[in-house]
């Protein structure tokens, strides 16, 4: 009987310390929103653009680079020297013909006209003395090979005071406009392979952190084989799931704080950056078991991370601050 009246009493014991909890705690509102993520970041891929033996390759794993910092590079000995001829293309018809040209045109002439001078004396000399002598003293064909011999010196007087003129007039405007052409096809060939040396080094596109070097120098690079692998380490966020119940607690811009089990002792600031419209079954990720079967939105929380620490697939806690409702004390 006394044990029945102890146990009573315990009973009673126990509902009363339970009833004072409640009637203390009934209007008492949660005071920030407990989510549960991984730490994700982007990723990237780096190829070279064309397809060339690699020379050299800077870059390990663990390794940070700077956006901008060259990782690789492409053997370039065949490629230099057309781009140094390309880029060095004569324009010389803009110029017309050269001083020394036209000296050489009129030497030409000048000696054309001493030729044809001469060779004109000759045969005057030839028909006086063919008049003369009644024509016993030379041949017909010795005056006439006079005659065609003055003139053929002639004909090349007239050629080389024709080619005088051309080259005081300097060339066509057809020639100049082929020329122009083919100085743009040449213009065009030289960007082009200016752009290809340029491509033979690899850069960094920001500042990231080397996840994995796929090739080697003396391997054959092409656009659909990367060379690298960077993850990028600023953005970085806590991807996260909210059911639609506390969806309306939670808006783009929202401050929040970040925790890991690898920092026990460390907060990391953060923000709501993304709010996923579309709802979606639970992702097995998800460590909260009444949510494995609801659907859920994604939510990105931004950290910040100066140091770097938060890792790829990280398990993190985000908590959210929530404003207290009207009337709650």
């Amino acid at each position: 009987m006394k044990r029945g009246w102890i146990a009573a009493g315990l009973v009673l014991a126990v509902l009363a310390i339970g009833l004072g909890w409640w009637l203390t705690h009934r209007h008492r509102a949660a005071t920030e929103l407990v989510l549960f993520g991984n730490v994700d970041l982007r990723q990237v891929e780096l190829a070279f653009n064309g397809s060339e033996r690699i020379a050299a390759v800077s870059a390990v794993e663990g390794d940070r680079v700077t956006q901008g910092q060259v990782l690789a590079r492409l053997d370039t000995r065949r490629l230099a020297p057309a781009a140094a001829q390309a880029a060095a293309p004569v324009d010389k018809l803009h110029h017309g013909s050269r001083p020394e040209e036209i000296d050489q045109a009129k030497a030409n002439l000048a000696a054309a006209t001493a030729d044809a001078a001469d060779a004109a004396a000759k045969y005057d000399r030839l028909n006086v003395l063919n008049r003369t002598s009644g024509g016993r003293a030379l041949s017909r064909q010795d005056l006439d090979d006079a005659k065609l011999a003055s003139d053929a010196a002639a004909a090349r007087v007239v050629v080389n005071q024709e080619a005088l003129r051309l080259e005081r007039i300097g060339p066509r405007k057809e020639d100049i406009a082929q020329a122009e052409a083919q100085l743009k096809a040449d213009r065009a060939q030289a960007a082009l392979l200016q752009s290809e040396l340029g491509d033979a080094a690899l850069v960094a596109p920001m500042n990231a952190t080397v996840r994995s070097r796929l090739m080697e120098p003396g391997e054959m690079a092409s656009p659909q084989r990367p060379v690298l692998s960077l993850a990028i380490t600023d953005p970085k966020w806590v991807r996260a799931y909210v059911s639609e119940a506390q969806l309306g607690a939670v808006h783009p811009g929202m401050k929040a704080s970040v925790t890991a089990d690898a920092f026990p002792n460390r907060s990391f600031a953060g923000w709501v950056g993304f709010i996923s419209p579309v709802a979606e079954f639970t992702p097995k990720t998800v460590q909260t078991t009444d949510l494995r079967t609801s659907l859920v939105y994604e939510i990105r929380v931004f950290v910040t991370d100066p140091k770097d620490d938060l890792r790829l697939g990280m398990p993190a806690t985000v908590h959210l601050p929530l404003a207290a409702p009207r009337g709650a004390r």
